[in-house]
């Protein structure tokens, strides 16, 4: 199991075929970090179980009954959306695939060894994304650079479909990885939530400007606004201490 890491990664496999999700299952369980924490065999029930599962990673097949993985993905919300690989019998779908944000693109039939390499993938993209045990920074991929950031350099952060954009000085990586989830592995006490899309370190608010919408805009401490919603007031102002 990963070092550091209190609880194997949580899958969910979508996949109209029972055998195909049979195989996936019996690949999955040969590793100790990763767990299938579901499994479901079209989108609709697949949008309700990553919802409520929250996974970290996602198998997910294309042409599904009433539904592909394509059309899933918008559903589920940018929050729920995990890592994705992509399963599927058609090769025509690779860069609409990825064009989705997909992690990989799993071409069956696959080798074990193919399956392997994907997995060593989606392991490393989650431990990238994520900082582990009670370690006060985000460890990051941004090109060919690893950046530690610690909590105390991030000013705000801000979804941008799949992804989140970091904003910490004259860095602003990009990272696989949904805001609800960055937010849960943050200090509650520093960063707050003003946005469905925009998270905010406390410490960096030095205005807020009420609109007639009942909207606010915040500027920060490097002279950069962000908007807060008027249901997300509460919480910044309780973070204040207004």
């Amino acid at each position: 199991m990963t070092r550091g890491r209190p609880r194997p990664w949580r899958t969910v496999i979508v996949d109209d075929e029972p055998l195909a999700r049979e195989a996936l299952r019996a690949l999955i369980e040969r590793e100790a970090d990763f767990v299938v924490d579901a499994e479901c065999g079209d989108g609709f029930s697949a949008a309700n179980t990553i919802r409520s599962h929250k996974p970290d990673l996602v198998f997910l097949d294309i042409e599904m009954p009433g539904s592909s993985g394509f059309d899933l993905l918008p559903t589920v919300g940018n929050d729920a959306v995990p890592v994705v690989v992509f399963v599927t019998a058609y090769d025509q779908y690779a860069v609409k695939a990825f064009e989705a944000h997909a992690l990989d693109y799993l071409l069956k039939p696959f080798s074990d060894a193919r399956f392997r390499e994907v997995l060593a993938r989606a392991r490393r993209s989650l431990n990238i994304a994520s900082p582990s045990g009670d370690r006060r920074h985000v460890v990051v991929r941004d090109g060919r650079r690893t950046l530690v950031i610690p909590w105390t350099e991030i000013d705000w952060v801000e979804a941008e479909d799949y992804y989140v954009r970091i904003h910490a000085g004259r860095d602003h990586p990009l990272v696989r990885r949904s805001l609800r989830d960055l937010m849960a592995s943050l200090d509650p006490e520093m960063f707050v939530r003003v946005h469905r899309s925009t998270i905010v370190n406390r410490e960096r608010v030095r205005e807020v400007r009420s609109l007639p919408t009942g909207d606010s805009d915040i500027t920060l401490s490097d002279g950069t606004t962000v908007r807060m919603s008027r249901t997300f007031r509460t919480a910044l102002s309780k973070r204040l201490g207004a």
